[in-house]
């Protein structure tokens, strides 16, 4: 099969990512094999590929927003028919006995494995889940539309519920790429007032045309105390600056795996009054299964950007560019 795997990490202008012919995988018990048909671009790939986060095994092939069609079913898989329309989120597996497990906290088990991290993932022709990890997706759906859904829609909506906004409150949203734009969707559909702070024209330009209430730059003022806000862009200097736009008792929640050194806070201005300060990490399957089914309800849908999977190093260049506004997502042509 075609696949890119991580050769070296570095630079995206370096070539990290390679393109090759791998062995097509067979699902081990438990598993299924999914002939892939979308993958999503998430920033998670491509700090994977500069090296902010370390590769976990060597020629590891990265993307965990996967959609495809259940092609192979291996021994002991029931969940899954030949033919059913899977998702491939970016938690693969957790170890189920740790205390976090035990407590409805899996997003924090002590062995997780991670989707085009530990086992790969969604840049090839296929590509193998664990049956309990996979999410059936309905008949009918737009597999471009649905593959952000999967990491960038799910780690917005586990941010926002940080964040503790209530409908009618005030929300900041600091950059605006994948995961921001389905957040904000979602935002507004329960009653919040969207205030978003980002650089770049085009995302700017987007947060106007979804109706939100306020677009500026990141190191804008935002027009009324927040109540609540979500770091997505990986910039560890704007922590301070979103702390201090926060309302008495709001908390920011950091909604990227990697951030950048975080400035010393000041505690009178940044903190004092109950502003909290959180970070949010990986995503349980019971969130992933309410924003699927809350999505759907409300018709949140991303702007997307295609390309295809022989291109997936062009897109990876792209999105370190800014060079798109919402998400990109690799079209996958099965060549036979």
């Amino acid at each position: 099969m075609r696949a890119w795997i991580v050769d070296r990490p570095g630079p995206i202008k370096s070539r990290p990512l390679q393109l090759v012919e791998l062995p097509d995988p067979h699902p081990a018990p438990g598993q299924v094999r999914l002939r892939v048909l979308t993958c999503g671009v998430c920033r998670t790939d491509l700090h994977l590929l500069e090296g902010d986060l370390p590769p976990r095994r060597a020629g590891v092939v990265p993307g965990h927003e996967v959609v495809g069609v259940v092609d192979e079913i291996g021994e002991g898989s029931s969940r899954f028919r030949l033919g059913d329309h899977v998702g491939v989120p970016w938690l693969a597996r957790t170890d189920g006995s740790c205390r976090f497990c035990r407590r409805g906290d899996e997003n924090l088990c002590e062995s997780p494995t991670f989707t085009g991290w530990d086992v790969n993932g969604g840049y090839a022709d296929y590509c193998c889940v664990d049956q309990r990890f996979g999410y059936g997706l309905p008949g009918g759906f737009d597999e471009i539309a649905t593959a952000p859904l999967l990491c960038a829609g799910i780690i917005g909506y586990r941010a926002l519920l940080a964040t503790a906004v209530r409908p009618g409150g005030a929300l900041g949203i600091y950059g605006f790429g994948g995961s921001a734009h389905l957040t904000a969707q979602v935002a507004l559909h329960l009653g919040m007032r969207v205030h978003v702070l980002t650089r770049g024209a085009a995302n700017r330009g987007l947060a106007a045309a979804l109706g939100v209430d306020s677009v500026g730059s990141a190191d804008d003022t935002p027009p009324e105390p927040l109540d609540g806000a979500i770091l997505f862009a990986p910039a560890g200097g704007l922590v301070p600056v979103a702390l201090r736009a926060l309302d008495r008792g709001g908390t920011l929640a950091i909604a990227g795996i990697w951030l950048s050194d975080i400035p010393v806070l000041n505690y009178d201005s940044e903190l004092f009054l109950e502003r909290r300060l959180r970070s949010v990490t990986a995503n349980t399957r019971a969130d992933g299964e309410a924003f699927l089914a809350l999505a759907g309800r409300l018709g949140v849908r991303p702007t997307t950007h295609e390309y295809d999977l022989t291109r997936a190093d062009q897109a990876l260049a792209d999105l370190a560019a800014g060079a798109f506004d919402g998400a990109a997502v690799l079209r996958v042509t099965l060549i036979r």
